[in-house]
């Protein structure tokens, strides 16, 4: 009886849910305005008019540099938790934190070695 319960009061909270993301999403669509404008559906380079088509090849450079900040970024974000409780750290997480340090490292050296840091 204890189950069926809390399946009760559980499928009330979900229900609840639902029809007030419907009735959020339904009110949102109603009175949200949409105007088109050729403006609006134009590229957006700068604030300049672009200059060719934007299909056209993109190098991957640009890519491989974003995942690698990317990747290099949240890692930095790692590193912030652990320096600010340095001093309630026991020894196995101290060497899981440069355990971490070092696969950063050894990651950094095998993407510069593999050249792709390089820009040509």
């Amino acid at each position: 009886m204890l189950f069926y319960n809390k399946f009760l009061i559980l499928s009330f909270y979900i229900t609840i849910v639902v029809v007030l993301a419907i009735i959020i999403l339904s009110l949102a669509f109603v009175t949200s305005s949409s105007v088109p404008d050729s403006e609006k559906f134009s590229t957006y380079e700068c604030g300049f008019d672009p200059y060719e088509d934007t299909r056209n090849n993109f190098d991957v450079k640009f890519y491989l540099v974003a995942v690698l900040f990317l990747i290099f970024d949240l890692e930095t974000c790692f590193f912030f938790p652990f320096s600010c409780t340095i001093s309630f750290l026991n020894s196995d997480i101290l060497f899981s934190v440069f355990d971490f340090i070092f696969e950063l490292i050894v990651g950094f050296i095998y993407a510069w070695k593999m050249g792709g840091l390089d820009w040509e």
